[in-house]
């Protein structure tokens, strides 16, 4: 049965007084580096180089157990789930700054991260601190070290448990939670969330998820619920189907921005604004005309509208939602790694696109976007990627490419990808052994008007924006 929302006006709800269990662990950690260490030397999935999906690896009666252990803080907290595979950290940052805006404490689940491990973990758009980790992780220690003996939780499934804990210390009003690795099988699919949305679908993680496209939204879909709404985005008609037939089986009311919603966006520049996309949504109950998108591209605009489609959905469970304040509430939207200027002299822009389909929407908006003369691609990604259809994208976009390799266990050899490419375009390229070394390659070949762009994998670019910080 779906849950509803009561509310009062626009003030914030109160939430309950229950409280996750509290494990008593004798205080395993006595500071924050012992605590995130232990952390760090559980399983790891997004670094291991050989990963079978299947419920062995991904088990979800393992992440019930840990968090039974915990007193289901998952059950104890409000959701929306985002699933997909490029755009969900977008869609699921644009709809927590809208609800923010309108007096909601939200909290926001999402991975991987760019630079820092608590970026996965923010309750109105602050990372948990080291303190509040250590704490929650001194009280999960017990029930870990417990199912260690004969089933040891993973990486992952220990962060999202330890967001669960969170949001409900910190009592949100709703938390909003991005899948991992497909999701079927993914740890964030304990929970029967109020509303689902389904980003963008395309190949990715062949290894895991499949070759097809109907493969890939069948795992995608795994995430969709008994009589919960979900909305989605225009699709491939492949994956299309496959999302209908699984709405369809479950009684789960399925909508589409720009059918079954009506969606448009236009592209346009202006003197104040420079080169952007708005958007107009409307619904029976909503009305969004003319928004300017925060993000630059169409596909942020697609995003966008997708986060707003899930916005108005939430007003039918009792939320609250002022218009106006939630456009206020979009243009605070900001995110670490997509279209990115970390450098200005020369330009350097890094971008966390990893699979074909994202290299291409890159291309593009960039070339919409950004004037240039010539452009430097640094590029690296993982050899569990749809690595040939990247580089193909990559050749009509980029006048010089230089690959190198992130520090990720999966990183493709620049020396491979650099054959490959010259196999799929014929055309030149160098190599790197390190991003240092590809920066110093690419300065030497620009000049102020020309752009240097990082991109192809969230490790490369986390090193990158690591290396141009302020101290």
């Amino acid at each position: 049965m779906v849950r509803t929302v009561k509310t009062t006006g626009k003030k914030r709800q109160k939430k309950s007084s229950s409280k996750v269990a509290k494990v008593k662990s004798k205080n395993a950690f006595r500071n924050y580096q012992q605590a995130i260490s232990y952390l760090l030397e559980r399983t790891d999935y997004e670094k291991q180089t050989r990963l079978r999906y299947n419920v062995t690896t991904f088990n979800l009666d393992r992440m019930e157990k840990l968090l039974s252990l915990l007193g289901n803080p998952h059950q104890k907290v409000k959701t929306v789930h985002i699933g997909g595979t490029k755009g969900k950290g977008s869609t699921a940052t644009m709809l927590a700054r809208m609800l923010e805006a309108n007096n909601y404490k939200v909290g926001l689940y999402t991975s991987p991260h760019v630079v820092h491990l608590h970026e996965r973990i923010m309750v109105n758009s602050e990372m948990i601190s080291e303190s509040e980790m250590r704490g929650l992780l001194n009280r999960i220690y017990a029930p870990v070290e417990k199912m260690s003996k004969t089933d040891p939780p993973t990486f992952f499934e220990i962060m999202t448990a330890l967001a669960f804990m969170y949001f409900v210390d910190k009592e949100v009003d709703i938390a909003i939670i991005e899948t991992g690795l497909g999701g079927r099988l993914d740890s964030t699919n304990v929970i029967k969330p109020t509303i689902i949305g389904i980003t963008s679908l395309s190949i990715d993680h062949q290894d895991q998820l499949g070759t097809t496209i109907d493969s890939i939204a069948e795992e995608k879909a795994g995430i969709f619920k008994r009589g919960v709404p979900a909305i989605t985005v225009p699709q491939e008609p492949a994956a299309m189907q496959v999302l209908k037939m699984q709405a369809m089986s479950l009684e789960a009311p399925l909508s589409v921005t720009g059918s079954d919603i009506d969606f448009s966006h236009r592209f346009e520049t202006s003197r104040e604004h420079g080169p952007h996309t708005r958007i107009c949504l409307t619904t029976p109950t909503s009305r969004f005309e003319h928004l300017r998108v925060p993000l630059h591209g169409k596909h942020q605009a697609i995003n966008c509208g997708l986060a707003l489609a899930m916005l108005d959905k939430l007003k039918s469970f009792g939320y609250t939602i002022d218009n106006e304040k939630a456009a206020e509430g979009l243009l605070k939207v900001s995110l670490a790694g997509r279209m990115e200027m970390i450098w200005h002299d020369p330009r350097i822009l890094i971008d966390a696109a990893h699979n074909a389909a994202s290299i291409k929407a890159l291309i593009h908006a960039i070339g919409q976007n950004i004037p240039y003369d010539s452009m430097v691609v640094i590029f690296g990604c993982n050899n569990d990627k749809d690595v040939k259809g990247m580089l193909e994208m990559l050749q009509y976009g980029a006048d010089k490419v230089i690959f190198t390799r992130s520090n990720s266990a999966k990183a493709m050899s620049p020396e491979d990808l650099a054959e490959m490419y010259s196999e799929i375009c014929g055309k030149m390229c160098q190599t790197a052994s390190s991003l240092g070394q590809a920066l110093q390659l690419a300065k030497s070949a620009v000049s102020k008007e020309d752009l240097i762009c990082i991109t192809g994998s969230f490790y490369l670019i986390g090193q990158a924006k690591l290396r141009f910080q302020p101290n």
